[in-house]
């Protein structure tokens, strides 16, 4: 991993690298870039596209990203119909057919890996181990595994295990837990105002003993850990992600354009490093914003380095 390289992760407009978004990508250098469906037509034009970013960066295992949940949230609905297959249909046949759900998980991800692999992306920010309950937001839906925490973590525990058995890394998420939310926090900020202990019990345990390199914040204010700033910007609610749930590896902040976030993009960028992020992320592609971005983002530190290279041993 080139130290030169910046402590962010963004996206890109369209199918292709226009002249704008290559010069910005070898001026500011990227952590890694995170794809959408605005940006797969075909596998070889993904192929093409992956191959065109990774040549910028000389670095055949450059970090991509993409968000293929399945269910309600699928991007690569132009190869497969990932519809049928949510983190709740795997929760429900856990607790309906264990077999069964051993047997179809595996090849679940065995071919969401295949497919991932053959189009050049390496990062899947999965699994979701938010613990829903009968009011949180359709923005958790059928996206958390179950209303169990001990199912969502033995969920989480196997998704990890078979995509890196797959060359895929994952991204758990959203730490320390989204599933109280009863609000969307893609358009406002959600509140939670249950106590430290209640959520460290609960939400927040689907997240301990995590094998994951990755994990992603919730832009949520948990108002007994601190009243002002949401998870992603709340150096104490980063202090409970490493001291109480001992999450070691790196912390990735959910986007940075969502609308829970009510600072400056700037400063909205330098508060989440502050906090104790070790990387952010800016998911809609304008090049605007990713350049102010990427001017309040930290070279990566040997930490990331290190972390960086513990990713690359997975994924090869």
């Amino acid at each position: 991993m080139n130290k030169n390289r910046k402590s962010f992760i963004c996206g890109i407009k369209g199918k292709k690298l226009n002249k704008k978004e290559i010069s910005f990508l070898k001026k500011h250098k990227p952590w890694g870039i995170i794809l959408f469906s605005r940006n797969i037509h075909s596998l070889y034009q993904t192929q093409i596209l992956t191959n065109n970013i990774r040549k910028i960066f000389k670095d055949k295992h450059y970090p991509i990203l993409i968000d293929e949940e399945g269910g309600s949230v699928s991007r690569l609905n132009k190869f497969i119909d990932n519809s049928n297959f949510s983190a709740q249909y795997f929760g429900n046949l856990y607790m309906s057919n264990r077999k069964k759900f051993y047997i179809y998980l595996n090849i679940y991800i065995k071919q969401i890996s295949y497919l991932l692999n053959v189009l050049g992306i390496n990062i899947n920010t999965v699994p979701n181990l938010d613990l829903r309950r009968k009011f949180s937001h359709k923005i958790v839906g059928d996206r958390s595994f179950s209303t169990n925490k001990k199912t969502v973590s033995k969920i989480g525990d196997l998704f990890i295990k078979l995509f890196h058995k797959n060359g895929i890394c994952c991204v758990i998420k959203h730490i320390p837990g989204h599933g109280l939310a009863k609000i969307d926090s893609h358009k406002s900020l959600p509140v939670v105002n249950q106590s430290i202990n209640y959520l460290l019990q609960n939400d927040f345990s689907t997240f301990k003993n995590k094998n994951s390199i990755f994990a992603m914040t919730g832009h949520v204010l948990y108002k007994k850990i601190d009243k002002k700033n949401c998870g992603t910007h709340s150096k104490s609610v980063i202090d409970v992600i490493r001291k109480k749930i001992l999450y070691k590896n790196l912390i990735i902040s959910d986007d940075l354009s969502m609308k829970s976030l009510k600072f400056s993009l700037s400063k909205n960028t330098t508060m989440a490093f502050t906090a104790g992020c070790n990387l952010v992320l800016h998911c809609n592609g304008n090049l605007k914003e990713m350049v102010k971005v990427a001017e309040n983002s930290p070279y990566i530190n040997q930490f990331i380095m290190k972390k960086t290279s513990e990713f690359k041993d997975i994924i090869s």
